[in-house]
């Protein structure tokens, strides 16, 4: 069994082989080949991926080495991949989800140049590798790898249509925030290394758990450690304080935002997380610090997202609060309900913004949702999947999202009610915005220009079709994890994943920090938000249906339109004096002190030489005068300074 799972490394291979045939053949393939070889690639890797998820489903796991990365002394680093899981399931959302959103782009993108539409293919391909490559990684260090190759991804594609400012600014901005975030994590690497003098997931763990090589983790060092690694999580699945590059990635196109905020980018920090469960579970200090940050951002976008009017912009707020509930999980010690999240998130939101680059298209490139409105009635494939969405975001009874959003608050309530019934609030405001979103542009009246009107249709097979998979997955994805009290023995996520969490699981059960509800407050807290959560959905749906927002917002309306004026803040006390210390460096060090000092060097040289020159007269006397002078210096010296 362990033998035959050596042969995972070919699911990373396939997509960067697309990489580099698409590549290298852009000018020369032709658009249907590159679409076939972009999207094939993915398919391989998918039926790989679902041969391993048989192989470790009744709990085979196996570290696969492959051939030593790094041999420095006693630091010995190999480059393997472990097949688990935890890494089995991510495996099929990346590579599934990931398949439908390249079929989807070869519709998309059909207009683009064949040399463009090749690039796009091979940035695409190489996401894809660098996402497996993170999740199958045995070590820190292979899995860093990943994490940068993922964050060089998002910059390429964020800006693949270069030739506009404003979208290289937004590629900038997800690229320098990340280095941020990935600064800390690579200080806990380092840092793992000093303590453990190994960075392999068994090795590091036993050294938290016990003793590795008679080296041991203090509280310290687990605090540190799980501290750094999470301030990598913020930046890569963006969370406060390093959230705002996210909403400004929609500058790429619509299938990358699909690509990066529900199958592989923004899910990395949770994966991380989840993969150093004991370590966070070891420190309730950094637990603490992470449900906090998971709750406030979780609010604080679902918030800005309730005034968005950019159809893209409302998504990308919402996978920001959604990221928040999972770190929300994470910290209260429910790990599988956020890995479960992490799923049922990857079908629905891939639809939403697939489904939202479907408006796009009919709408002629209009994202502004003011302005679109009745479009059911022409666009019932896209209506329908993207209202089958909205359900399972807003975490309608038997959605996907109503059980691992329902597994979430449950986490929340046994942690502390307080901390559930915020998390309600933001689970009430999630179903507001969107279905603000959907009646907005789905229902009523068409309010574009006649232009808009007379282009509007439905969007080609090679779209739809993706649309209507995603959406089938986006209803039935969560009865994989249906939970106790309703049925006993249906959570078969949970049973999946029991070994990957059964440490930690343990450990915070003989802390008295694993919180467990009984069913009947289980039953309760389920009604208690379904009903509030149809509510909010019918309110919303009659509110927007009839009069959407059209005209200007005032007071807390136009503060939240403008996303509490967080950049503007990051601007005044970030940008600007930075940009300032950059001009005065420039200005002052860099051209007055170090261009100074460089070019007086060179003048100094240049007039002692002239200077010096002058001693070459050419005539004897001179000459014979200055040896003189020379040995009668010498002769002082020696006679006047000897000891």
């Amino acid at each position: 069994m362990q033998n035959s799972l050596q042969i995972a490394w070919l699911i990373p291979l396939f997509p960067l082989i697309g990489f580099l045939i698409n590549g290298l053949g852009r000018k020369q393939l032709s658009k249907s080949m590159i679409g076939v070889i972009g999207s094939g690639v993915i398919l391989a890797s998918f039926v790989m991926s679902i041969w391993v998820f048989l192989q470790v489903k009744d709990g085979n796991t196996h570290v696969a080495t492959y051939f030593d990365f790094i041999n420095a002394g006693k630091l010995k680093i190999s480059f393997a991949f472990q097949i688990d899981q935890l890494s089995s399931l991510f495996l099929l959302i990346i590579t599934g989800v990931g398949f439908l959103i390249h079929v989807y782009s070869v519709a998309y993108m059909h207009e683009e140049k064949t040399e463009h539409f090749g690039r796009y293919f091979s940035y695409l391909n190489l996401f894809v590798f660098s996402m497996l490559l993170l999740v199958l990684g045995a070590n820190y260090v292979i899995m860093f790898i990943g994490w940068e190759g993922v964050g060089l991804c998002s910059y390429l594609l964020i800006g693949f249509w270069f030739k506009k400012d404003e979208y290289n600014k937004a590629a900038n901005k997800a690229f320098i925030m990340n280095r941020i975030g990935d600064l800390g994590f690579l200080i806990a690497i380092f840092w793992i290394i000093s303590k453990a003098g190994s960075v392999n997931f068994p090795d590091v763990f036993a050294a938290a758990t016990g003793k590795f090589n008679g080296k041991e983790f203090t509280t310290t060092d687990i605090t540190c450690i799980t501290l750094l690694l999470f301030v990598g999580a913020t930046g890569k699945s963006a969370q406060i304080p390093l959230y705002t590059w996210l909403p400004d990635a929609m500058a790429g196109p619509t299938p990358v935002s699909a690509l990066i905020h529900a199958a592989t980018m923004v899910t990395a920090g949770i994966y991380m997380v989840a993969r150093s469960n004991i370590l966070y579970s070891m420190s309730h200090l950094v637990m603490n610090v992470v449900w906090v940050i998971g709750l406030a951002t979780a609010i604080l976008a679902a918030t800005i997202a309730l005034k968005q009017n950019d159809i893209k912009k409302v998504l990308a707020y919402s996978t920001v609060s959604q990221l928040g509930f999972m770190f929300l999980a994470l910290g209260t010690g429910a790990y599988v309900a956020a890995v479960f999240h992490v799923m049922t998130h990857a079908f629905f939101k891939a639809l939403l913004f697939l489904g939202s680059g479907s408006v796009i298209h009919a709408m002629g490139g209009e994202q502004d949702i003011r302005k679109m409105g009745g479009l059911n009635k022409r666009m019932k494939i896209t209506s329908m999947t993207f209202l089958l969405g909205c359900l399972a975001i807003a975490g309608i009874p038997g959605f996907s999202g109503f059980f691992s959003k329902d597994a979430i608050l449950a986490g929340a309530f046994g942690r502390s009610p307080v901390i559930y019934a915020i998390a309600l609030g933001a689970a009430l405001l999630t179903a507001f915005y969107m279905f603000r979103l959907y009646a907005t542009v789905f229902r009523g009246t068409f309010r574009g220009t006649h232009d808009q009107e007379h282009h509007l249709h439905e969007s080609p097979s090679a779209m739809t079709v993706p649309l209507i998979i995603l959406a089938i997955l986006s209803v039935v994805g969560g009865w994989i994890g249906i939970p106790e009290f309703m049925a006993s023995g249906a959570n078969k996520l949970n049973e999946f994943l029991a070994p990957v969490f059964a440490s930690s699981n343990q450990f915070l059960e003989s802390r008295g920090r694993l919180h467990e509800i009984d069913h009947n407050t289980e039953w309760m807290l389920t009604g208690l938000s379904s009903l509030l959560i149809i509510l909010v959905v019918v309110f919303a749906w009659n509110k927007f249906s009839r009069k959407p927002e059209l005209a200007e917002t005032k007071g807390l309306g136009r503060v939240l339109e403008n996303k509490w004026y967080v950049d503007e803040l990051y601007d005044t006390i970030i940008v600007k004096p930075l940009n300032w210390l950059g001009g005065v460096l420039n200005s002052v060090v860099e051209k007055d002190v170090i261009d100074g000092l460089v070019n007086g060097v060179g003048r100094a040289v240049n007039y002692g030489s002239r200077q010096l020159r002058l001693l070459q007269s050419g005539q004897v006397a001179n000459y014979v005068l200055l040896m003189v002078l020379s040995m009668l210096v010498v002769f002082v010296l020696q006679f006047f300074l000897r000891k």
